[in-house]
C-alpha cells in the first residue's frame, strides 16, 4: 500500500509538471511578448525600466540554487574575476542546460577574458534558445566588429535595432559600420 501511494504521488507530480509547465511557459512568454512590444514602442526616455524588466525575466531560472550560481558568477565578473565567473556559469550550465541566460553570462565572461571562440559558441547557444536576446546580439556584434567582420557586425546591430531600437550606442554603431561597409559618397 505504501509503495502504491509513492507511485501514485510520483505519477500525479509528473502529470502536474506536464500539465502546468507549458501553462507557466505560456504566461512567461506572454509577459515577455508584452515587454518586447513595449520596448519597441518606447523612446529614449522610457526604455530603461522595460529593458530592466526583460533582464529580470531572463534571469529567472526557476530554481533558487541556480539563481544563486548566476548571482555568484555575475558578482565574480563585476569584481574582475572572469575565471571564477566562468566556473560559476559553467556549473550553472551543467545543472540547468536549458537556461539561456547562463550561456549569455558565460559568453560575457569569456569575452572579458579575451576568449572569443568560447564566447561565440555560448552566444550561438543563447540565440538558439532566445533569438530576441539583444544582449547576446550585442556581444556578437562587438566580437564581429573587433574581428574586422564589419558586414556581419552591421547585420547583428540591425537585428538588435529591430528588437530594441533604443539600445545604448546602437545608432552610432550602425552609422559607423554603414560608412565602413558602404564607403562614403562624394
Amino acid at each position: 500500500m505504501v509503495r502504491l501511494s509513492r507511485i501514485l504521488k510520483s505519477a500525479v507530480a509528473a502529470f502536474l509538471v506536464f500539465v502546468w509547465t507549458p501553462a507557466l511557459a505560456d504566461v512567461e512568454g506572454e509577459v515577455l511578448d508584452k515587454l518586447f512590444a513595449d520596448l519597441k514602442a518606447a523612446d529614449e526616455a522610457t526604455f530603461e525600466p522595460i529593458e530592466a524588466k526583460i533582464w529580470a525575466e531572463w534571469s529567472k531560472s526557476g530554481s533558487a540554487a541556480m539563481d544563486l550560481l548566476l548571482h555568484r558568477g555575475r558578482t565574480a565578473m563585476s569584481a574582475g574575476d572572469n575565471e571564477a565567473a566562468i566556473d560559476h556559469f559553467s556549473a550553472l550550465i551543467d545543472h540547468a542546460p536549458e537556461f539561456a541566460e547562463a550561456y549569455n553570462a558565460r559568453a560575457t565572461a569569456f569575452y572579458q577574458a579575451d576568449k572569443y571562440g568560447p564566447s561565440l559558441q555560448d552566444i550561438r547557444t543563447t540565440l538558439a534558445m532566445n533569438p530576441r536576446h539583444f544582449g547576446a546580439l550585442s556581444g556578437l556584434a562587438l566580437i564581429l566588429e573587433e574581428l574586422g567582420e564589419e558586414e556581419q557586425a552591421l547585420e547583428a546591430y540591425r537585428a538588435i535595432e529591430a528588437i530594441h531600437p533604443n539600445r545604448a550606442n546602437l545608432k552610432d554603431a550602425i552609422e559607423r559600420l554603414e560608412k565602413a561597409v558602404g564607403g562614403v559618397e562624394l
